[in-house]
């Protein structure tokens, strides 16, 4: 989960297969870093493990709006699309990882060492998010 605001990923999950439980538990993740105020709108795409009951409960019992386009329309999940395909580009498909802890470990680190604190975005003025985060708190609250 990516918050909108700075570019910065908050939460993720990974598991081995497409289901409502990743994706309830990157919101726990996401939720648990950012504690945000009722009325966040969360944008996702149109998969079952969004739309289902499962995630769908998650979000209405923290007071948060879901956001999907219609079907075909791409744009509101964009930004997580954008993140997902560098993700694969620039560390996913040059690796040979042994295991899925393995895996793991490497995405965590790529994602808090590189894309929070040192991947620049054109969105913010060529900050990362971490340093936009830091310099626009106040903003932000």
């Amino acid at each position: 989960m990516e918050d909108l605001f700075s570019r910065r990923v908050v939460g993720g999950s990974m598991t081995a297969s497409m289901e409502s439980r990743c994706v309830v538990d990157a919101l726990g993740t996401a939720l648990a870093a950012r504690c945000p105020e009722a009325g966040l709108l969360a944008h996702s795409d149109r998969g079952s493990q969004y739309a289902g009951e499962h995630d769908q409960r998650e979000l209405a019992k923290h007071g948060i709006r879901c956001g999907m386009s219609r079907r075909g329309n791409c744009w509101d999940n964009a930004p997580m699309e954008s993140f997902f395909a560098s993700l694969k580009k620039e560390l996913v498909h040059d690796e040979d990882y042994a295991t899925r802890d393995e895996a793991t470990a490497s995405i965590f680190e790529s994602i808090e060492v590189f894309d929070n604190r040192e991947r620049r975005h054109s969105s913010l003025g060529y900050v990362a998010p971490a340093e936009y985060e830091r310099t626009h708190h106040q903003a932000h609250r």
